[in-house]
């Protein structure tokens, strides 16, 4: 069923409009992949050092997507660096807790070291292990995430003072007194220009084999063919999930999926861009208040590139846009945002947002876009364009304040787009249907 087309007059006023927003986020995303790849590099200097003091600790060159992925964004939530741990993860012992509801979160578990294996004996160190019970006879101990996190805080310390006494970082682009011990992670402030980046230092563990959660997971439409398979053959890292837990992460499965999208022939990244945009600058105020993420939107970027496979659907700007509006409005309503590769756990839960309050702003945005599409003086040299008509309503003429709109044949329209999807795996179809489930009411409280 071909998608909803957009009104040909609202095109005809609109479209120099989008494009001249997408025009002033371009060119920004040079500047802003030069600034993450000079703070990287400081950091990266600092992590070399850091090697060097503690072999156990290594340094990871072969991701290349997190500039990809900054120069995309306009918000300046906090970037992950991850530390690989030099240990071979099929050796260790993956211990789950006891059974959790999978909504719960991602899958938990301990790193056991076992009592016969070989070549682990650096990792029964007192500083990162703690000593099982002599009554287990497989597991000598376990590697605690609260412990290595604070032997990486004590080298990180050090690797600064080494590389700022030796010249080997720029003076000024990075002090330890703004290393900051957080639950799970270690925050680090670099400097680049003018350009300060949040790094959260995260240690992980690479695992090889995959999770059973995503062995389900089969070639999906809107993705170039074989990509989902070839993607999550990589397996998922081990981050902290707790002082004494560890859990699974997707997070650069789901960025590698990212770039797939941006090989495709269409205006998918773009319409990541100018939402991730106007979220930082209208929906958030500046990133003054809390409110939806990157990794919130580029979650409904993917579902929608399932939702609307064919090429058309991304070919022209103000249409690829709406697709994702539609796909965010209605998680929104529902309060329900499926992670992409785990689609039982909800994004939204838990999150403390004000979803009622997030959805009135996307709403109005829909619905009279011209008010946010503002070209600032950081974006351009140049006037801004004048203002559309207010007349307009915008592509799907979403209410202000009438709930029973998402029992109407739009709705329809998007679940019989769902049921000729060829997808096997039966928690991602149920999850897609609880996404454009007609639902009657924008409010009230979680489920």
């Amino acid at each position: 069923m071909p998608a909803p087309a957009v009104p040909t007059s609202a095109m005809a006023v609109q479209v120099p409009l989008w494009h001249h927003y997408l025009q002033a986020i371009r060119s920004r995303e040079a500047p802003r992949a030069q600034d993450f790849q000079r703070a990287e590099n400081v950091l990266l200097t600092v992590l070399e050092r850091v090697h060097a003091l503690d072999p156990r600790f290594i340094v990871d060159y072969s991701r290349g997507l997190e500039a990809f992925q900054f120069a995309l964004r306009s918000s300046e939530d906090p970037l992950d660096m991850e530390v690989p741990l030099w240990v071979d993860a099929e050796a260790l012992l993956i211990e789950e807790p006891e059974a959790t509801q999978p909504e719960d979160g991602p899958e938990l578990c301990r790193l056991g070291v076992p009592r016969e294996g070989a070549g682990l004996e650096r990792w029964t160190t007192d500083d990162i292990f703690t000593a099982s019970s002599e009554g287990d006879a497989k597991c000598r101990g376990h590697i605690v995430p609260s412990k290595v996190l604070c032997v990486l805080k004590d080298l990180l310390v050090a690797a600064i003072v080494h590389c700022k006494h030796h010249s080997l970082i720029r003076p000024g682009s990075l002090n330890a007194a703004s290393l900051r011990e957080e639950q799970l992670h270690l925050s680090l402030l670099v400097s680049s220009s003018w350009r300060t980046i949040n790094f959260h230092v995260v240690p992980v563990v690479r695992r090889k084999l995959g999770v059973p959660a995503l062995e389900g997971a089969q070639q999906m439409p809107g993705f170039p063919e074989g990509s989902l398979r070839r993607i999550l053959s990589q397996g998922v890292d081990l981050v902290p999930a707790s002082t004494q837990l560890w859990r699974t992460s997707t997070d650069y499965l789901l960025t590698r999926l990212l770039g797939e999208l941006g090989s495709l022939q269409g205006h998918r990244l773009d319409s990541l861009s100018i939402l991730d945009r106007v979220n930082h600058e209208s929906w958030r105020d500046g990133g003054r208040t809390d409110g939806l993420t990157f990794g919130h939107l580029k979650t409904v970027l993917l579902w929608a590139s399932v939702l609307f496979p064919a090429p058309e659907d991304w070919a022209e700007l103000q249409g690829a846009v709406y697709r994702l509006l539609v796909v965010l409005l209605c998680c929104l309503a529902t309060r329900k945002l499926p992670d992409f590769l785990h689609p039982q756990r909800n994004l939204l839960q838990g999150s403390g947002l004000d979803l009622g309050a997030i959805y009135q702003r996307v709403e109005g945005f829909a619905s009279q876009p011209e008010a946010a599409l503002r070209i600032h003086a950081t974006h351009l040299g140049r006037s801004p364009p004048p203002r559309i008509g207010s007349g307009l309503k915008a592509l799907l003429q979403l209410p202000a304040s009438d709930p029973t709109y998402w029992a109407t044949a739009y709705f329809d329209v998007l679940l019989d787009k769902f049921q000729v999807l060829n997808i096997q795996d039966k928690d991602r179809i149920s999850a897609m249907q609880s996404i454009f489930q007609k639902t009657r009411t924008l409010g009230g409280e979680e489920s």
